[in-house]
């Protein structure tokens, strides 16, 4: 055997038992426990990558959200023709500034039209943002750079400026909010 051969062996060798310790498998005799290679891309793979919506575990679910707010942000819907319009008014328990629930275990509770989104609601509410992250997902799609799950860093969504930070105000203090209708979504 040429040496460029036996050095890409043992390489190779090297790569298969580190993927191996990662997966938790023991060396058993000699060789050690062949690893599935789709069994690594599932434990390489960001689980909104390789799940689907339903499959999610409640923490996956809830970590997904990129904390926008954009979901908080109140729409009109005319009776007339069923057109959904956007405001800049949000809901009383949003905090404009994290873009966060003010007391999301009791959201419902509170308000009781707020909508809780599932797999079922994600795939039946078009009025979400395309950038959100239950949307993408349920479309087999990546999560962009910004998202706190790519970034590292929950201010990466406020920072690219696609949150509702600084451009809604509470419906507590909004008025009517037929005069708070936008032309174009945040």
């Amino acid at each position: 055997m040429s040496q460029a051969k036996k050095t890409n062996t043992a390489k190779g060798a090297r790569v298969r038992q580190a993927l191996a310790r990662k997966l938790g498998a023991k060396p058993a005799g000699g060789r050690g426990r062949r690893v599935d290679p789709a069994k690594v891309a599932d434990e390489v793979l960001p689980f909104w990558k390789r799940k689907t919506l339903v499959q999610m575990t409640q923490r996956e679910w809830e970590s997904l959200c990129d904390g926008c707010g954009k979901c908080c942000v109140n729409k009109l819907e005319y009776e007339e023709t069923g057109e959904v319009v956007q405001t800049n008014t949000c809901c009383r328990l949003l905090d404009t500034h994290t873009c966060r629930c003010g007391d999301y275990k009791n959201r419902k509770k509170i308000v009781p039209d707020c909508i809780q989104l599932s797999p079922d609601v994600v795939a039946e509410m078009d009025w979400l943002p395309r950038s959100c992250a239950y949307r993408l997902v349920l479309q087999g799609r990546d999560l962009f750079w910004w998202h706190p799950l790519v970034s590292g860093d929950p201010e990466t969504v406020h920072e690219a400026g696609v949150s509702a930070r600084g451009k809604v105000i509470s419906e507590l203090e909004a008025g009517d909010l037929a005069e708070h209708v936008l032309d174009d979504w945040l």
